[in-house]
């Protein structure tokens, strides 16, 4: 897989931010500990700017930047060819070719930046009236996922609640309840016993700061 299917992939920007979003809360619920969090959004980033992310604590990354003008995606496999943090001031040849001029801010933005360097080894963007996320035109190296966009965007991608569970089961190493994670995903308010099935020492008092960040929607 490459950043071009990754492209081919993904739904919409309305769709994707409800994902990130989704993704976002329930993490929130399974783990009080910010600074340890998978899946992180931010519903307040910058003004008219909201941020999803992920951080695997092991170098890897990927961060979708939603504002007026469109939504600029970047992914970071640390251990890619792709990958020319540390050796370059440039990203990898193509990776940015066709950016619009909208998106110039976030190629330079502190938070994306390793000694001065995207760290990025894919990036995708697509503005409001597109019909498809866009990618730069790439050389890319051997391999059945140059860039990470596999393995990276593989839960996102998937966008289901199942995906998740699986994810959550294998990380956390913990019982995920299914229907829990459903209600969350089709953005049903927090609710205690919603909370509880996910995570039975935190309440709706606990999240509230979190689904303020997130912009999830506020208990019925």
């Amino acid at each position: 897989m490459t950043v071009h299917d990754l492209a081919a992939a993904l739904p919409g920007i309305p769709s994707l931010r409800d994902r990130c979003r989704a993704l976002a809360m329930v993490e929130a619920i399974l783990n009080p500990d910010r600074e340890t969090r998978y899946y992180a959004f931010d519903a307040h980033w910058a003004p008219d700017q909201e941020l999803a992310s992920m951080h695997n604590g092991a170098g890897d990354a990927w961060s979708i930047v939603f504002t007026p003008a469109g939504a600029f995606l970047r992914g970071f496999d640390h251990e890619s060819p792709m990958n020319t943090t540390g050796d370059s001031f440039d990203p990898w040849p193509g990776l940015l070719t066709g950016l619009p001029e909208v998106f110039a801010a976030q190629v330079t933005e502190p938070a994306f930046l390793i000694d001065g360097t995207l760290a990025a080894t894919l990036c995708l963007w697509r503005r409001p009236d597109d019909d498809r996320w866009r990618a730069g035109q790439i050389d890319f190296p051997d391999g059945d996922d140059p860039d990470g966009a596999g393995w990276l965007f593989h839960v996102l991608l998937q966008g289901t609640p199942a995906a998740y569970q699986d994810f959550a089961e294998a990380y956390y190493e913990t019982t995920v309840h299914l229907d829990a994670v459903t209600s969350v995903f089709a953005h049903h308010p927090l609710s205690e016993d919603l909370i509880h099935r996910l995570n039975p020492d935190l309440t709706l008092r606990n999240l509230a700061a979190d689904a303020a960040e997130i912009g999830y929607p506020a208990p019925a």
